[in-house]
Formats: C-alpha cells, structure tokens, sequence
C-alpha cells in the first residue's frame, strides 16, 4: 500500500480559460470587477467551462507585475467596479470622462495610476462625509476590518506611509518608519491616518466585489482559480511588518534573495531579488502566515496555484550582494511540514502545484506524497523525443493541460516563431496542417488523459504574438493585452456551441 496523499481533489475531467481580470473590456482603462467580468463568466458557462484562471490580484508597483505586489492579502484597487460608486453618488459621470478616455484595447498603466486615484479617493472622502457605516449590501466598513485585521491595519499603514515619502521603497524611509513595530507607536499626522483609512475603504469594496463576482461564477458553474507566487515582494507590507519571517539584516536589506540557476534559457539564471523566508521561524510558529496567506487565497478563489512549487522543496539562494543568480546554491526547506500543517488547517483546499522547470526527484517526491495536480505545458513538447513528459502521450490524470500560459507566447506566436523541423513534429504528433494551430493544441489539451485542461482566450481567439500577455525578464511592455467587447461576442458566436460540444465528447 502507498501512502495517502494529503490532498486528492482532481476527481473530475473538466476545463478551464486563463484570462487575467486586467485584460477584460471596461471604460476605466482596465480590466475590472463589473460588467466586463460577469460577461465572462456567461461566455464560459455557454461554452462548457468550468474554471477561470487568473494572475494575482494584488495591488501592484513599479513594473505592474500581479507577481510583485505590495501585500500578499490585499486586492488591487484598480479592479474596483465604478458603478456602484456612481449609483451611490460617490463620484460623477462627469468626474470619471478622462478614464473613459484610456485605451480599451491595452492598459496604459503610466495614465491610469493618475487618472483613477483621485477618483477612488473622491469616492472616499464622500463616503466618510455621508457617515454611512456600510456601502450598498457590502456589509459594514468596521466588520470587515476587524475581520481583515491580521494584515489590514499594516497594510493600510505601509501604503499610506508610502504615498507619504513620494511611493518610495520603505528601505528608503527615515529610519524611525522603517521598523513596522516603531511605526506604528509614532504618532502619525491626521494626512496619514486619514489616507490609511481611504485605504481600507478600497480594500472594503474590492472584498466585496469580488465575493460577488465569485459567488455569481459558482452559480453559473464556474470556479475561480488564482495564482499564489511562493515569495512576496521586498517592498511590501508582508516584509516591512513581518522581519523576523525573512532572511532580513537589522537594517532591513536581504541577506540573500531568491532565484534559479542557469539554464539551457538563461545563462546567468533569474535573479528575482525576493527576500526568503526563514522556515525555522515559520516552523516555530506552526506556519502561521502561510496558513493564514492560504486561508485569504481561499477567500479570492476556489482554486489556488501555488507559484514555483519545486521552492518549497528546496531553493536557489543567492548572496544579495550578487549582480547575477549564477553564485546560488540550494536550499532545503520544510516544504512537507508545511503542507501537513495546511491539510490541517484547510482540509479541503484545492492547490495545484507549478512544476514547471528543471525538477528533481525529490521534487516529485514531494509532489506525489502532497497529492497536488501537476502542471503540462504543451509549448514545452516538441523538438524532442517522444518521452517529453509535455507530449500528451505522457500525461498523468492528476494533471493540470496547458497550451500555453501567461508566460508563454500565444500559441500561434509560438509556432510561427518555430524552425521548420519542429514545426514539423508539431504537425506529425498533431495529424494537423498547422493552420489552426491554436484549436490543434486546445483540442489536444481536451483529449488528454490529465484531468483538467486549461488555455488561454487568446488562444480560443486565435490572435498572434500582439496578444501576449507576459515576457518573462522583461521589464516593461508586460500585462498590457486586452480584448475588446465585440472579440468576445464574435468568438461566443462562432465557436461556443462547438466548444462545448468537444468539451462534453471528453468528458469535461
């Protein structure tokens, strides 16, 4: 007899659309909680699909990447719907017409970080004059802060001190903000109090907004799945007022960062400059903040990724002193104990693990002995041999598909910038011409063994290379891509009725 899996929730064969909140249609300059988003979920449900993955929700800094936030609980505030603001009178039409003007088919991140700040803001001063105790059916401002208050009052302290010392890294703050513990015994002028409480506000009406949104997806057959990254952002609430979980120096710089090693793709490895947690501490307190981090990410979603799962086997450490990742070396860390302690904790947690990479034994180990699916990538298949573990041949059922994911290019940018003997193997593996590339790994991903497969809408759409989403190592240009309306209603039109038809000859 083997040993039984801490988790083993993948039952069911289903399938699932990646598509990140920012890329959905709005007049707010990017993609949001309301209308655009709940069209979605109708466009999934008369398709057949079940699941909607997304990128992290957080609030985001320099760069906009959904995997550098500056709190590992908090939403971002972006992704606020203005409606119901407008219905309640916070803000005017009239006051939202330069956010009407923003792009629709990309987020211009630069102009919107101007324009819809100081109506988020509006909305709140004209909240806290009304003296209303809640907004809407949302539930009152002071219940949800006191039942957020394990990471809110930080939080909401870090940003405002932040927007107090002109957005720069708290590292560069005077020397009494920069201990969190200080901090919070100083005594704080009215400005920041009252734009610490602003905050709270924004984060009161994106809770809200999104267990609406979540709770309308459930009832039309739809689970949200999210993205949990392994480590958090050096700038960031969880590592100003949490030290002692971190390998931090007195002074608050890293004592070494994270990472991978060089690789067939990256000579010099990644070097990601996280801060790395030190797992004595999280043992000693009994994996405290990952559980209550797990617990939050359960609030957001039904399913949660967890990001770079071979890191909570072991990780690459870098010396922080170090321009490149290449003079790392590995870690181990107590990656079982802390899922023991999670299965006890969240008993009923659906976690897939990112495998993706160079993985070891000991890796899958790690992941067999937890239970958690697997990811397959599809993109990663082809120009080898047949016992690529991407090819869909070898495909184990406790299994996530893909055809590409947020990292990748879209899947006809990826074949058109294939040489010609791949190119070749794609289309013999397939049986295909290769002119619908995209549909050819989407219907692969859906006859495979794994349980669940997932692609993005670009791919369902069809769209090349100017619909990619995410460039890894590149700093800027990233998390722009989105689609208009009218895309949707066409792809609804011609293809929903036919994906729902494949999907049900499979069984998802």
């Amino acid at each position: 007899m083997g040993q039984v899996p801490l988790y083993n929730w993948l039952n069911n064969r289903a399938a699932g659309v990646m598509l990140h909140v920012s890329s959905l249609p709005s007049d707010t300059g990017v993609g949001n909680l309301g209308a655009g988003a709940y069209r979605y979920i109708d466009f999934l449900n008369a398709s057949g699909v079940s699941i909607w993955q997304i990128c992290p929700l957080g609030p985001t800094g320099y760069g906009d990447s959904p995997y550098q936030c500056f709190s590992a609980f908090a939403g971002n505030p972006y992704f606020i719907d203005l409606q119901p603001l407008l219905k309640e009178g916070l803000i005017t039409e009239e006051e939202c017409v330069s956010l009407k003007d923003l792009p629709r088919d990309h987020v211009d991140y630069g102009a919107l970080y101007y324009e819809i700040w100081p109506i988020l803001r509006l909305a709140y001063d004209r909240f806290k004059s009304s003296k209303k105790k809640q907004l809407l059916d949302y539930g009152t401002v002071a219940k949800f802060r006191k039942n957020q208050g394990h990471w809110l009052e930080d939080y909401v302290l870090f940003i405002s001190l932040k927007e107090s010392f002109g957005g720069e890294c708290w590292l560069e703050w005077p020397s009494e903000y920069r201990d969190a513990h200080i901090a919070k015994s100083e005594e704080l002028s009215s400005g920041v109090k009252n734009t610490a409480d602003a905050h709270v506000f924004f984060q009161y009406i994106f809770y809200a907004q999104l267990a609406k949104l979540r709770a309308y997806a459930g009832s039309r057959g739809v689970e949200i799945m999210g993205d949990a990254p392994i480590f958090v952002a050096l700038d960031s609430s969880d590592v100003w007022a949490n030290s002692e979980l971190f390998q931090i120096k007195k002074n608050g710089q890293p004592k070494a960062v994270a990472g991978v090693p060089p690789d067939y793709f990256a000579v010099d490895g990644q070097l990601w400059g996280n801060p790395l947690y030190d797992w004595a501490v999280h043992e000693q307190t009994g994996f405290a903040w990952w559980i209550q981090r797990i617990r939050s990410n359960l609030e957001f979603y039904d399913i949660v990724r967890l990001d770079h799962f071979r890191g909570f086997e072991s990780y690459w450490s870098v010396p922080a002193t170090e321009t490149t990742a290449r003079n790392g070396r590995w870690v181990a860390c107590p990656g079982l104990e802390l899922f023991k302690a999670l299965r006890k904790a969240c008993p009923r947690a659906k976690l897939v693990a990112e495998d993706l990479g160079e993985i070891t034994e000991e890796v899958n180990k790690l992941r067999t002995i937890t239970g958690l699916p697997g990811m397959a990538v599809m993109q990663f298949a082809f120009g080898s041999e047949a016992d690529n573990a991407y090819l869909p041949h070898n495909f184990e059922a406790n299994c996530v598909a893909y055809s590409g994911t947020h990292d990748n290019d879209t899947s006809v940018g990826w074949y058109q910038a294939l040489d010609g003997t791949t190119q070749d193997h794609v289309r013999r593996y397939l049986g295909v011409s290769g002119d619908a590339i995209a549909w050819d790994l989407i219907r692969a991903a859906i006859k495979s063994s794994a349980l669940l497969a997932i692609f993005p809408l670009q791919d369902l759409m069809s769209l090349g290379s100017e619909a990619r989403l995410n460039t890894p190592g590149a700093a800027f240009g990233n998390w722009q891509w989105r689609y208009q309306a009218h895309q949707l209603d066409q792809l609804q039109s011609d293809s929903s009725a036919y994906l729902q038809e494949y999907l049900s000859l499979y069984g998802r």
